[in-house]
């Protein structure tokens, strides 16, 4: 049976459901370490490496070598800035939004060569090999671990469904942001699309005991006390 641990608990630069209007403080993703067998799988590195890595050591006496595969819920730059300590796992992100965030990118690309914009040109190219480097995530990740799309909030985000005998926890990214968000049934925004959103976010709470929200703690789902 899958495990899972929080490594970092994740926060929005504002919240507007604490009435906060404007950035207040650096945002970064909920970072989530599952535990199935061998497989060691990283959920969403936000952190800085420099802080990152000794949280990982904090939180599951764990070193980046002993990370076997990395899940980004979505490719974010905020998701992963620190992606680079876990060079010799695997890197996962959904399907779809590999293929949608692939497209954007090379058009973005071909704009900065065309106009003569060096030094875009070359961040650009270095965020396309980061998400060639990214394979397209399987149904299941490992024994226990099932990939579970949730677009919306960009345009293939997806989490990770771990079904445990007396609950299901659902690792859900930004489909799922906060205890508040959660508890007055509202998407993030802005999203890639509202309605899409809206719809994962319900899938979410019909089929999730427990709640790895994505900018937030673990949360229980109200609707299934």
């Amino acid at each position: 049976m899958a495990t899972f641990r929080v490594i970092s608990i994740g926060t929005l630069a504002h919240n507007p459901l604490w009435g906060e209007r404007g950035d207040v403080r650096p945002a970064h993703a909920t970072t989530v370490l599952i535990d199935a067998g061998d497989a060691k799988i990283l959920v969403d590195p936000s952190l800085p490496e420099q802080i990152l890595v000794p949280r990982l050591a904090e939180r599951s006496g764990l070193k980046p070598e002993a990370i076997t595969h990395v899940f980004l819920t979505n490719f974010h730059p905020m998701r992963r800035r620190g992606l680079a300590a876990f060079d010799d796992a695997q890197w996962y992100v959904g399907e779809l939004e590999r293929e949608a965030i692939g497209a954007q990118l090379v058009g973005k690309y071909q704009e900065a060569e065309e106009s003569g914009d060096g030094d875009l040109a070359a961040s650009l190219r270095a965020e396309v090999a980061t998400l060639q480097r990214c394979k397209p995530a399987p149904d299941r990740i490992a024994e226990g671990v099932d990939l579970f799309p949730l677009y919306g909030v960009t345009p293939g985000s997806c989490g990770l469904l771990l079904p445990q005998p007396a609950v299901t926890v659902l690792v859900a990214g930004d489909a799922v942001a906060t205890h508040e968000h959660l508890s007055e049934g509202k998407v993030i925004s802005p999203v890639f699309n509202l309605e899409q959103a809206q719809e994962s976010f319900k899938e979410a709470i019909e089929i999730a005991d427990l709640i790895v929200c994505g900018r937030d703690n673990v949360v229980m789902n109200p609707m299934r006390r």
